[in-house]
């Protein structure tokens, strides 16, 4: 006699069904967790708004000109978009927040405390984007 006839004759055979009832739940959660999964790829792959810095060009002590191509999914989308630009020693000098009217390349000025040497562009919101891209 093996050890797991002893087992079964000492405590019992376990229910059948529920070695089912584990898989079927199992199945379940794989497949809402898939679906999930799939829903938010989708949802995140086609952003109302887009937005990359072309090219800047530091103007004067106060000023830097920059070249930003934004991209919108719709005409009716309302976007906000910020430019920040940086000095040397990496302090902020200088910020600008604009709304596009339409997609296309936009030249911008951004006004400065001091000489900047970098942009960066943090990046364009719309309704339903809390990230900016």
């Amino acid at each position: 006699m093996s050890s797991t006839d002893l087992m079964t004759q000492r405590y019992g055979a376990p229910a059948p069904w529920r070695r089912r009832a584990l898989l079927a739940l199992v199945a379940v959660v794989v497949l809402v967790f898939g679906g999930w999964l799939t829903w938010t790829t989708v949802a995140h792959a086609d952003p109302p708004v887009t937005s990359e810095l072309v090219t800047f060009d530091t103007v004067d002590q106060h000023t830097v000109d920059a070249t930003v191509q934004v991209d919108l999914r719709d005409a009716d989308v309302e976007a906000d978009c910020l430019l920040r630009a940086f000095a040397e020693d990496h302090s902020t000098v200088g910020e600008l927040a604009f709304t596009p009217e339409s997609s296309g390349r936009l030249d911008l000025t951004i006004r400065t405390e001091r000489m900047a040497t970098s942009v960066e562009k943090i990046g364009c919101t719309a309704e339903g984007q809390p990230r900016p891209r």
